[in-house]
């Protein structure tokens, strides 16, 4: 496999595997009998969508949203509870009452324990908010919310979907690298013959045979290294889309010229909100702004009703819950009305602070425009660019195999040279690198572009 080839699977690789997925998810597979996968891109894609980490976090965030956006209903109902004790009096509190009320002398007091040993008490209390707006401006932001963490669902597998993407057909265009490789190593072993024939016929020298099985081992060498990346990617992209690393994976879909050209650029008809990304952006500007209006509903009244039924009893002796002695009742409903009148100037600051963060969203939701703009238009003159360097190689392809297969037969038959046959082998080496290359990288300016117009 080529150096950029390389290096752009071994960077795939880096990005994809992290340190402690491989120990972790090697538990799991040693659990479970391994299965044999044949995936499409698309049927790739659902896999990822249903098994990959990234994505399942993000749907358990919904559900986190979910039972938060309850946690504030809640706080719009009822709320009731029940209680309940029983107290014991060691020592009675003592009061001091002028001595006059029970006959004594004026201006003296007497000693009088009010109360008795044991006191219980049980009942039930309930409040209701009738108004808050904090809590209302909650109530009203929780839609917004639960699409918040949705679009932040659809950003996570818009960017598994782009990764997939861009390994799978990397790895499908590394076939046919394996191919090219195959037929320079058929073409060398074949030229290797025919110089050894040449040679022990006097007609070529040591030197030219002993070059012919360097490019061999060359070729040989380059093989072994391909496929190991191969099998490395294969691991990413299992990684990637959240399968067992154990199970087969095979790959179905092929890949040509013609297809990473067709319907890309023509399907340009854009709006920003075809991207997940912006919505997003919206979505957390819009959350900005139910932050000002709940600050600012915090300086205004709230009111809630409050109410209460208890029994109470008194014993001398702990005899509370035997026989028919008497419990009294006790109730009452409060109607709270709280208005902040000064707060230092707390609120006022929240305020301010939330619109800050309001502006700052707005700011980063138009430079994120400003960016789709960029990533479109970069897009689009990498992927034509791309694509006209893929047509030119794929020409220079075919061109330097005639001139190999001449430069072969001129040598055959006596009046070429070994030098140039190793110029041709060279070349044509060059060229078919250089197609690798340019259909990997028209892949890759396709992916994204679909990406940037929210196609993908």
């Amino acid at each position: 496999m080529t150096n950029k080839i390389r290096y752009t699977l071994k960077g795939m690789i880096a990005l994809l595997v992290l340190p402690f997925s491989g120990s972790a998810q090697s538990a799991v597979d040693s659990a479970r009998t391994p299965q044999v996968h044949e995936f499409t891109i698309q049927q790739a894609v659902d896999y990822a969508s249903k098994n990959n980490v990234q994505v399942k976090n993000a749907l358990l965030d919904v559900q986190v949203q979910q039972q938060t956006n309850r946690e504030v209903t809640g706080s719009a109902y009822p709320q009731l509870s029940a209680n309940a004790n029983l107290v014991y009096n060691a020592k009675i509190p003592v009061s001091l009452v002028p001595a006059e009320f029970f006959g004594g002398n004026q201006g003296e007091f007497a000693e009088v324990a009010f109360g008795l040993k044991w006191n219980s008490t049980y009942g039930a209390a309930v409040s209701q908010i009738l108004f808050d707006g904090q809590v209302f401006t909650g109530l009203q932001a929780r839609g917004t919310l639960i699409d918040f963490q949705l679009k932040n669902v659809e950003v996570t597998e818009q960017a598994i979907r782009t990764n997939i993407h861009k390994v799978y057909y990397q790895l499908v265009v590394s076939k046919t690298q394996i191919e090219l490789i195959d037929s320079n190593i058929a073409r060398i072993r074949s030229l290797s013959r025919d110089t050894r024939i040449m040679y022990d016929n006097g007609f070529a020298e040591k030197m030219d045979v002993d070059r012919a099985e360097v490019q061999l081992a060359n070729l040989m060498t380059e093989r072994v290294n391909a496929t190991n990346q191969i099998r490395n990617g294969y691991l990413a992209l299992k990684v990637l889309m959240g399968m067992p690393l154990r199970d087969s994976l095979r790959l179905t879909d092929t890949i040509s010229d013609q297809q990473v050209a067709d319907g890309v650029l023509e399907a340009s008809q854009f709006s920003y909100e075809q991207r997940p990304d912006f919505e997003y952006a919206n979505l957390g500007v819009k959350l900005r702004q139910y932050d000002v209006q709940r600050y600012k509903l915090s300086k205004i009244p709230t009111l809630s009703l409050n109410g209460y039924y208890n029994r109470n009893a008194q014993r001398d002796q702990f005899d509370i819950f035997k026989g028919n002695r008497n419990w009294f009742n006790v109730s009452a409903f409060t109607l709270d009305l709280k208005v902040p009148i000064f707060s230092g100037f707390a609120v006022n600051s929240r305020i301010n602070k939330a619109r800050l963060e309001e502006r700052k969203a707005t700011n980063l939701r138009e430079q994120l425009k400003i960016q789709i703009d960029s990533d479109i238009e970069t897009a689009r003159n990498n992927f034509s660019a791309a694509i006209n360097n893929l047509e030119y190689q794929k020409k220079n392809m075919a061109l330097a195999e005639n001139v190999f297969n001449q430069t072969k037969k001129k040598f055959e038959v006596g009046t070429g040279s070994q030098t140039e046959i190793n110029t041709a082998q060279s070349d044509l080496k060059l060229a078919q690198t250089n197609y690798i290359n340019a259909l990997y990288n028209a892949i890759i300016a396709r992916v994204d572009f679909l990406k940037a117009t929210g196609k993908i």
